[in-house]
């Protein structure tokens, strides 16, 4: 696809309809590089490349906030030599891209356990979370170690711990004090959650806050989803009637 098809289907996207929050599970890097003959390790290299593209486009787009799932809790299954691969690679987008997000006005966030990270990729994404802290135009909020169910007992322990303190009553909880519990406080729930590669399914990624989120589904693996994919999910989500559970 063309740069040109990019922006005919701009032209399509109602700029007063952008979901402000989208999500995005990016998935396929492991599939892209077995059709290629190549390791796994060269799909992650190439997904990285579209963190870069896509990021910049939702600036473009002005999605005020931008959710990927980077590395899940399962993600530690996976053979020792992939993971310090993909760890190396957050060290290296943050190196390449911190200056530039930080001159856009990007705030970087982060949503998962960090103490778990090897001890170079997590002070490189607190370096970036302090730098980036006071940015106001986008956040890009970065899955890491992060799993929709841990989130839950997480929220439901430190809920727990503030009863016991008596910082909070029971007759306090509800959904809103509930949200302020989870990673994502302060952040909307997603409008839009975009899921590449041909599966159909959350994979536990951000399983509370997607109550009413719109789902758009695409059979394009990640190294290969550009601009043009993701300005075609937003025309197709300006295209739904949400109700929220109304009429």
């Amino acid at each position: 696809m063309s740069n040109t098809q990019a922006k005919k289907l701009k032209n399509e996207i109602d700029f007063d309809n952008i979901p402000e929050h989208v999500a995005i599970i990016m998935d396929g890097n492991g599939r892209w590089a077995k059709k290629r003959f190549l390791p796994r390790a060269a799909g992650h290299q190439e997904g990285m490349k579209r963190v870069v593209d896509i990021v910049e486009a939702a600036e473009k787009l002005n999605i005020k906030y931008l959710s990927l799932y980077a590395f899940s809790t399962e993600n530690w299954k996976r053979p020792k030599e992939e993971i310090n691969g993909l760890m190396k690679l957050l060290v290296k987008y943050i190196e390449m891209e911190l200056e530039r997000l930080n001159k856009n006005n990007i705030k970087i966030q982060t949503m998962g356990n960090l103490s778990k990270l090897p001890k170079i990729p997590r002070q490189e994404v607190e370096r970036a979370v302090k730098l980036t802290e006071n940015n106001t135009k986008m956040i890009l909020n970065i899955g890491l170690n992060y799993g929709g169910k841990n989130e839950i007992v997480r929220a439901v322990k430190n809920i727990l711990e503030d009863i016991k303190m008596g910082n909070i009553s029971e007759e306090d909880i509800n959904t809103e004090t509930f949200s302020n519990y989870l990673y994502t406080k302060g952040l909307p729930e997603p409008d839009l959650l975009i899921r590449p590669s041909g599966e159909q399914r959350l994979s536990n990624f951000m399983l509370y806050q997607m109550a009413y989120t719109e789902f758009w589904f695409s059979d394009v693996l990640w190294p290969d989803f550009k601009e043009e994919d993701l300005c075609r999910a937003i025309i197709d989500y300006q295209k739904r009637n949400r109700r929220f559970g109304g009429i």
